[in-house]
């Protein structure tokens, strides 16, 4: 076996093969190494952003649930919304049924006067029965105009009221909860004496929405 000595080979070839026998990371600058502090820091940054993320999630997570929980509460207080709206008019027709009848008329017709008791029965009927449901019957006549629950229908010139009374109801409106199920159609009267502001009256800015 014949072994060869390294004298006879040149210096710039022992030069360059020592160079590619040096480990990886031997030669040339290294990556920094992070400080103790600086991981730290990197560390707490990285806590405080999965923090902030989470209470944002939090936060969308309850917003949806309160969201959800009252949309459950209006569908639980206005299911009967439509089902009223249709029952309405039957309670105008009792009514009209009762003004038809006047007291001197009753008075002089026992006949008419019992009819009338049995009409006058079914009206509150149906208003008991409207009632269990949140749905009740606008007190109007004799009130200061209210465009939250008022459709004026007709200016009259009145002097012996203030401005803006309701004098005369052409359809009685209705409330269901705290909503406007129907407007009340009324008079007006103007030519009166302006009213005392009065901070509980609204104005029109804010109309309630009708279900």
């Amino acid at each position: 076996m014949t072994t060869h000595s390294t004298d006879s080979i040149p210096d710039d070839i022992l030069a360059a093969a020592a160079t590619e026998q040096a480990p990886e990371g031997a030669a040339g600058s290294a990556e920094p190494v992070q400080s103790a502090d600086e991981k730290i820091a990197a560390l707490e940054a990285e806590v405080a952003q999965l923090k902030n993320e989470y209470l944002r999630a939090l936060a969308d997570t309850q917003n949806a649930k309160r969201m959800a929980q009252k949309q459950i509460e209006d569908n639980s207080k206005y299911a009967m919304s439509n089902f009223a709206k249709e029952l309405l008019p039957v309670a105008d027709n009792l009514t009209r049924a009762l003004m038809a009848a006047p007291e001197a008329a009753r008075a002089a017709s026992a006949d008419l006067n019992t009819l009338a008791v049995g009409v006058e029965m079914t009206e509150k009927e149906l208003q008991n029965a409207l009632g269990k449901y949140g749905v009740r019957r606008i007190d109007s006549l004799n009130q200061p105009f209210n465009p939250h629950h008022h459709q004026a229908m007709q200016e009259v010139d009145r002097t012996d009221v203030p401005t803006g009374t309701v004098v005369m109801v052409y359809q009685d409106g209705y409330l269901i909860q705290d909503r406007l199920l129907r407007p009340a159609m009324v008079v007006v009267s103007r030519g009166g004496p302006q009213r005392a502001a009065d901070t509980d009256t609204p104005d029109a800015s804010g109309v309630n929405q009708t279900v």
